[in-house]
């Protein structure tokens, strides 16, 4: 009898492991995440950051990506989301940044819907006050990048600016035109909810990510407007962080962020093993030096996916 429940141990210690590992594997539609807690050398060592990895098959990814930002000084969010495989890297992902202009990618949505539903056209004259402008936007006269004058651009013409260049006057006519109010209800309808349109505007690595992935699938507006967002997109001109060190024929999608402290990079990388979405937020007391951690980080994460096809 004992030898018969010795034979069973094996079976059993089986069965224990695959308990454990399907507990421990993240379903990324059930929007289910499992937490290492860690010690974060780049905030508050008193609190701990959390990273998710969704597949075992590649845990050296998460150690690839940490190891860039070991030594480094403030605070980082990655989120890394495998668009073929659905798995995902997150790390610090709902840490809530000043979006500087990744507020811009919500105002290009609403401006594509206001088209969409007619009530704005591609063509319409769009004309301000620079001063009423900035007294809408609590912009202060020291700070104001124009104090005088008028600013005037059809609405496709201040999309494409708004988003190539990041041209922030082009974002505040667009953003007089659409109202904050239905931008914020725009991130509330769609789930985004560390985000918020407010002064200043707030976001987190999660929800940006979670936003290229509605935009790749179709999901923002409708499937050929949100191409054609993506084809805008890929017309970025500030490409100092995620395109940086890529080969110079890899398509990156994506729209930079900074003010003062803070330098962002977020998009889809179009790549021959899988497209993939890659956000850095960061809040430093050396955003040039940020912007090339994340552009060192964008190289170690595309190599790694030619190497594996996945994460």
């Amino acid at each position: 009898m004992i030898k018969r429940l010795l034979s069973f141990i094996p079976l059993f210690i089986c069965l224990f492991l695959i308990s454990r590992i399907a507990a421990l594997t993240v379903s990324h539609f059930n929007e289910q995440s499992v937490g290492y807690k860690i010690l974060n050398p780049l905030a508050d060592p008193l609190k701990a950051a959390t990273y998710v990895i969704t597949s075992f098959t590649r845990p050296e990814f998460s150690k690839v990506v940490l190891e860039g930002l070991v030594g480094e000084k403030g605070i980082y969010a990655v989120a890394v989301y495998d668009l073929k495989t659905g798995h995902f890297f997150y790390y610090n992902e709902h840490k809530k940044f000043q979006s500087a202009s990744l507020y811009k990618l919500w105002i290009m949505e609403q401006t594509y819907q206001s088209v969409a539903n007619k009530s704005l056209g591609s063509d319409d004259v769009l004309s301000s006050d620079v001063a009423a402008l900035n007294a809408d936007f609590g912009i202060a006269s020291e700070s104001a990048e124009l104090k005088e004058g008028s600013i005037t651009m059809t609405t496709q013409f201040a999309v494409s600016q708004m988003i190539t260049i990041s041209h922030n006057y082009a974002a505040l006519l667009l953003s007089k035109e659409v109202g904050l109010q239905n931008v914020q209800q725009f991130l509330k309808s769609n789930g985004f909810e560390d985000s918020h349109i407010g002064q200043p505007p707030i976001t987190s690595a999660y929800d940006i990510a979670s936003f290229y992935r509605k935009l790749y699938f179709g999901q923002l507006v409708n499937p050929t407007i949100s191409k054609d967002m993506l084809s805008l997109l890929k017309k970025q001109q500030i490409n100092d962080r995620i395109p940086k060190y890529l080969p110079e024929k890899v398509e990156v999608a994506h729209k930079t962020g900074e003010l003062d402290y803070v330098k962002h990079d977020a998009g889809i990388v179009f790549s021959k093993k899988g497209d993939y979405i890659v956000v850095f937020l960061s809040e430093t007391s050396n955003p040039s030096h940020a912007a090339e951690v994340e552009a060192h980080l964008s190289k170690v994460i595309y190599d790694y996916i030619q190497q594996y096809k996945d994460i």
